[in-house]
C-alpha cells in the first residue's frame, strides 16, 4: 500500500501548485536577502495564466494577507498582468475578512485598466460579501452607485436579490422586490421569485416555502423548471420526499422536459422516500431519455449506498462515472470517506485521491483529521497534515481545532500550545479548552463531531 508519495515528478505537479512552490522559495529568501531576485529553476515551467493564478489565491484564501502578498509578488516579480477574473477572486478573499477598504482600493485599481474593468461578477462578489457579514445596507447603497460603473440595471438588482437570500437576508429581499420591482422586466419576475423561494429553503421555514409557493399560483407568477426543481428539493429537505416525487410525476403529466438538476432532485427524493434501488432505476431511465448524468447524479446515488453499507456498490459506481467520461470531484470522494471505518482503507483511498489529480478540499482534510484524532492516531494526522501544506492548502480555524482536539486527547499539551498560539498569531478563533489554560465556554465540550 502506498501512503502518500514522497517525491512526485515535477511535470506532474499541476501549475498553481508549482506557482505557490515558486513564491514560497521566493518568501523563504526574503528572509535572509531584502531584495530577492526572482528563484530559478531550470526544470520549472510556470504557466501565469489567470486561471492558475486564481487557483493559487484559492490556496491562501484563509489567509487574506498571504493571499494580498502573492496577489503582489506575481504581478511584480513574475510580470503578471491581473486580469478582471483575478482582481475578483483577490477581492473574494478580502471580503471574506470584511476587509472591505481594501477591497474597494482594488476595484479603483481595475476601473483605471482597460484590461480589468469592474464587471458584474465584481459587484456580485461584494454583494455578497457584504450581505454575508450582515450590512444589508451597505450592499444596498453600492446597488445604488452602480450607475459610475454602469452597471446599474435589472442584472445587478437580481444579483442584489440573490445575495440577500443566498445569506438568508429573505425578509430584506421580498421588501426590497416589492418596492423596487420596477427594476426588473416581467420575464424575470419568475427569476426573482425562484431566489425568494430558494432564500427560504436556506432558512429552513418550510411553513413560509409553502405559503411563498401558493402565493406565486395566485398572483398568475409562471412556474418554470427551476420554480419546480427548488420545490422539490423544498419538500425532500423538509422531511417529505414523497411529496417531492409526487412533484417530480406532476412535472411529467405537464410535459415539462426535465434537465439534469431536476432529475437530481427527483433521484435523491426517490432514494430517501423508497430506497436506493430506486434512485439507481431513476438514474438509467434518465440515461435512456437522453439527459446525460452529471457528477452530482453520481455523488448522490454514492451518498445513498455508502449510507446503506454497500461500499462495494459505491466503489463500482465510482469506477463506472470514470467509464462514462464523469470524473468524480472531492465531494465524490468525500461521501466515501465519510463512511470509511478502516484507518489503512482510508489513507489507501486518499493516496488514490491525489492521484487521480482530485484536489482535497480544507473540509477533506479537516474530516480526515477529526477522523483519526478521535480513534486516537496520531501518525495520520500528521500525514494528512503534512499533506495540506505540501498541497499549498492554508489551515482554517477548524483544521487547527482538529488537529489540537486530537493532541490533547493524547496528552500532548505541549505541542497542542504551540498550534494553539500559532493560529492565534494568524488571527483565527481558537476554541476554549481547560487544559490549555484558559475556561471552556459554554457548549465548549472539546467533543470532536464528524
Amino acid at each position: 500500500m502506498i501512503l502518500f508519495r514522497r517525491s512526485i515528478p515535477l511535470l506532474s505537479i499541476p501549475p498553481p501548485c508549482r506557482l505557490i512552490n515558486t513564491y514560497v522559495e521566493f518568501h523563504n529568501l526574503s528572509e535572509t536577502n531584502p531584495h530577492p531576485t526572482r528563484p530559478t529553476n531550470p526544470n520549472t515551467s510556470l504557466t501565469f495564466n489567470s486561471s492558475t493564478v486564481c487557483e493559487a489565491l484559492s490556496s491562501y484564501s484563509n489567509d487574506y494577507k498571504r493571499a494580498l502578498d502573492f496577489f503582489n509578488w506575481v504581478e511584480s516579480n513574475c510580470g503578471f498582468q491581473h486580469t478582471t477574473e483575478t482582481f475578483n477572486r483577490m477581492i473574494d478573499i478580502l471580503g471574506k475578512f470584511f476587509e472591505f477598504d481594501k477591497s474597494w482600493e482594488l476595484i479603483q485599481i481595475m476601473q483605471k485598466q482597460c484590461f480589468s474593468m469592474p464587471n458584474y461578477s465584481t459587484f456580485r462578489i461584494m454583494f455578497k460579501r457584504y450581505v454575508s457579514a450582515h450590512l444589508v445596507k451597505e450592499a444596498i447603497d453600492m446597488y445604488e452607485k452602480l450607475d459610475g460603473f454602469d452597471l446599474k440595471d435589472e442584472v445587478s438588482f437580481c444579483n442584489l436579490i440573490d445575495a440577500l437570500c443566498e445569506y438568508k437576508h429573505v425578509v430584506e429581499a421580498q421588501e426590497l422586490w416589492v418596492k423596487r420591482r420596477d427594476c426588473v422586466g416581467l420575464e424575470s419576475e419568475t427569476k426573482v421569485h425562484n431566489m425568494i423561494l430558494r432564500g427560504w429553503l436556506k432558512l429552513g421555514w418550510w411553513g413560509k416555502c409553502r405559503e411563498f409557493w401558493e402565493e406565486m399560483d395566485r398572483k398568475g407568477i409562471r412556474k418554470d423548471l427551476v420554480s419546480y426543481s427548488i420545490y422539490m428539493d423544498i419538500q425532500c429537505k423538509g422531511g417529505k420526499p414523497r411529496k417531492a416525487v409526487k412533484l417530480y410525476k406532476e412535472m411529467k403529466r405537464k410535459g415539462i422536459v426535465l434537465d439534469v438538476i431536476a432529475y437530481n432532485t427527483a433521484v435523491h427524493a426517490i432514494g430517501l422516500s423508497e430506497g436506493v434501488d430506486f434512485s439507481i432505476r431513476l438514474y438509467k431511465e434518465m440515461v435512456e431519455l437522453g439527459c446525460k448524468p452529471n457528477v452530482v447524479t453520481y455523488n448522490t446515488i454514492i451518498k445513498l449506498l455508502c449510507e446503506n453499507g454497500r461500499m462495494k456498490e459505491a466503489y463500482d459506481m465510482l469506477k463506472q462515472m470514470r467509464n462514462k467520461g464523469c470524473d468524480p470531484n472531492v465531494i465524490t470522494y468525500n461521501c466515501i470517506f465519510r463512511c470509511l471505518v478502516k484507518p489503512n482503507e482510508i489513507l489507501w483511498f486518499f493516496d488514490r485521491m491525489i492521484e487521480n489529480g482530485v484536489r482535497p478540499g480544507l473540509d477533506t482534510f479537516v474530516m480526515l483529521i477529526r477522523k483519526f484524532g478521535r480513534w486516537g492516531f496520531l501518525r495520520p494526522v500528521f500525514l494528512v497534515w503534512n499533506k495540506m501544506e505540501e498541497l499549498g492548502c492554508s489551515p482554517d480555524e477548524s483544521a487547527y481545532n482538529a488537529l489540537i482536539d486530537a493532541l490533547v486527547q493524547k496528552g500532548m499539551v505541549d505541542m497542542a500550545k504551540k498550534y494553539d498560539e500559532e493560529m492565534l498569531e494568524k488571527g483565527l478563533s481558537a476554541k476554549s479548552r481547560l487544559v490549555l489554560g484558559a475556561e471552556a465556554g459554554p457548549g465548549d465540550s472539546g467533543d470532536v463531531n464528524l
